[in-house]
């Protein structure tokens, strides 16, 4: 693949081996075989984007900054060396990013995405279909449910990844609920660390399109792996807040298992 033959847009400048900062929302820094990857960066300053729509209230998104300024913002973004996107909705691609980002650095991507993008000045894309090898990590696409009945098909296709390395991976849900597809990958790729995009979001009609406190509950039965819950308190129809999840996680003694990270912090695969 192209991503593997070229020449990365930045050098390295990690010593962990695998670990991942959440910036905010569904945004992180992974870093994996002195490697930086770039998820779903959604980078606009707080209040900067219109609201939601059909939500049940009109706050303005993000509803926090990032947890640094802007100064260390583009010097983190230089050491990126790739973009993995789950899609391209707003909350998760941003014009913010697209503005920031070199217009060479690699972006992988389900492959629905690959017109967008080059539409949107982009000349480095790598539509995954399946697996890919690249500089020493293994990076599958999962599927997954944004939603039920006729808002999930509305919402469009999702992807998840599995990023691996030697013998650790992590697997990145993306957005969705909890699913038939989301047990196959954790009973097939049996990740050491799962991170889940919660809020509870939906709209004011039909159900949740991604995890609620329930199913975090569902993934914790489904695995031993360590789960981060992500995708909080920063979109306005994302209702269902860190405290609501930190609540539940209390009332079934799973502290050691799920963790609901704040923005900034770092934890390891």
């Amino acid at each position: 693949m192209a991503l593997a033959t070229k020449q990365l847009y930045a050098a390295p400048s990690n010593k962990t081996r695998f670990r991942f900062q959440l910036w905010r929302h569904a945004t992180l820094f992974v870093e994996v075989n002195k490697l930086n990857i770039l998820v779903d960066p959604m980078l606009s300053a707080k209040d900067a984007m219109n609201p939601i729509p059909n939500a049940g209230n009109s706050l303005r998104i993000p509803m926090v900054d990032l947890p640094f300024n802007e100064v260390e913002l583009k010097k983190k973004l230089a050491t990126v060396n790739a973009i993995l996107l789950t899609h391209v909705h707003a909350d998760h691609w941003d014009v913010k990013a697209r503005d920031l980002l070199n217009k060479e650095i690699p972006i992988i991507c389900q492959p629905t995405d690959v017109d967008r993008l080059k539409q949107q000045g982009f000349k480095e894309i790598i539509p995954l279909n399946e697996h890919m090898e690249w500089k020493g990590i293994g990076i599958t696409r999962t599927g997954g449910q944004h939603g039920t009945g006729e808002i999930g098909k509305r919402m469009g296709q999702v992807s998840g990844y599995v990023i691996a390395h030697k013998k650790q991976s992590l697997y990145i849900a993306g957005d969705t609920i909890w699913c038939e597809e989301v047990k196959r990958v954790i009973d097939r790729y049996q990740p050491d660390h799962i991170i889940v995009n919660g809020g509870g979001a939906r709209f004011l009609q039909g159900d949740a399109i991604t995890m609620t406190g329930i199913d975090v509950l569902e993934v914790s039965k489904a695995t031993k792996a360590n789960i981060s819950v992500v995708h909080l308190e920063t979109i306005n129809h994302c209702l269902e807040k860190r405290k609501d999840f930190r609540e539940i996680i209390e009332q079934n003694q799973l502290q050691k298992q799920v963790m609901i990270p704040d923005d900034g912090s770092w934890s390891k695969v």
